[in-house]
């Protein structure tokens, strides 16, 4: 009977392989809630592009242009992001030894002012 509830690798005594997380890459999870009409396009988008779900997913999100929907804790964010960047500045005002993290903050919040102050992409 118990049979019906194991796999067959666990009836015949063999072990399931363990997962091996310790030593990729990128072994962090992250999700997020569609309609099922949004997930259908989204679906068509990665399909057409030739990329993996991953990859698809990671450059979607680092390399499209920004809208900021401003609000209280948008600004917050801002704000405290710059006091983070202020004090590494302050430290060492060469910007080439901030982390990627800071490097990649300051590049968001000049996108993010660019695009609310009307920047165009023919340099003026």
């Amino acid at each position: 009977m118990d049979k019906i509830y194991r796999r067959t690798t666990q009836s015949n005594g063999t072990k399931p392989k363990p997962k091996v997380e310790k030593n990729r890459k990128r072994n962090v999870i992250m999700n997020f809630r569609v309609s099922p009409e949004e997930k259908a396009l989204i679906d068509k988008r990665i399909t057409l592009s030739g990329l993996t779900r991953a990859e698809y997913f990671i450059h979607s999100c680092m390399n499209q242009k920004i809208e900021v929907v401003g609000n209280i804790k948008t600004f917050g964010v801002i704000k405290a992001q710059i006091a983070e960047l202020k004090s590494a500045i302050s430290k060492d005002n060469r910007l080439e030894h901030l982390d990627k993290e800071e490097i990649e903050g300051l590049k968001t919040i000049l996108e993010i002012l660019n695009n609310v102050y009307g920047g165009n992409d023919n340099g003026n």
